[in-house]
């Protein structure tokens, strides 16, 4: 095969607020903070959970400003990126490495899981298109029947 794959999906739930910034270009990017959690019991029986922290970096305008717009913390998403590692340096002038999912134009998708607060069903789930664009659809519940011409 001489293909490669750089591909992660995460089901988690946001731990604050997303955090909107914009690049020297003018773009906006948004960050996430993602909590993962698996739970089991040891030897002894006792029941041992075990949260991971992801950080989520999303590059696609319609994406960004969806998860601005109707994410907070507690919310809980699907998502699907590409794992990247970024080097930097801290103030004492040492080499740091961050490891991040990116959601950019094309690759990026971003699955709401949760029904929308204000009881608006129409945006409860969201994802890119293969052009960078955001679509939105019910996750189930659907009010489509009066556009059926049938």
């Amino acid at each position: 095969m001489s293909g490669y794959l750089n591909r992660v999906q995460l089901i988690g739930n946001l731990g604050r607020d997303p955090e909107v910034r914009s690049t020297q270009t003018g773009k906006t990017v948004v960050t996430l903070v993602i909590a993962t959690s698996e739970s089991w019991k040891d030897e002894r029986g006792n029941r041992v959970e075990r949260t991971e922290w992801h950080r989520i970096v999303i590059f696609s305008e319609g994406l960004g400003q969806i998860a601005e717009k109707y994410l907070e913390k507690g919310s809980k998403v699907y998502l699907e990126g590409k794992l990247c590692t970024r080097k930097w340096q801290d103030q004492s002038g040492a080499d740091r490495y961050s490891t991040e999912i990116h959601l950019t134009p094309y690759n990026g998708v971003l699955i709401f899981l949760d029904s929308r607060r204000d009881g608006d069903p129409a945006a409860a789930t969201t994802t890119s298109d293969r052009r960078g664009g955001a679509t939105g659809g019910t996750g189930g519940a659907s009010n489509l029947d009066d556009e059926i011409p049938f």
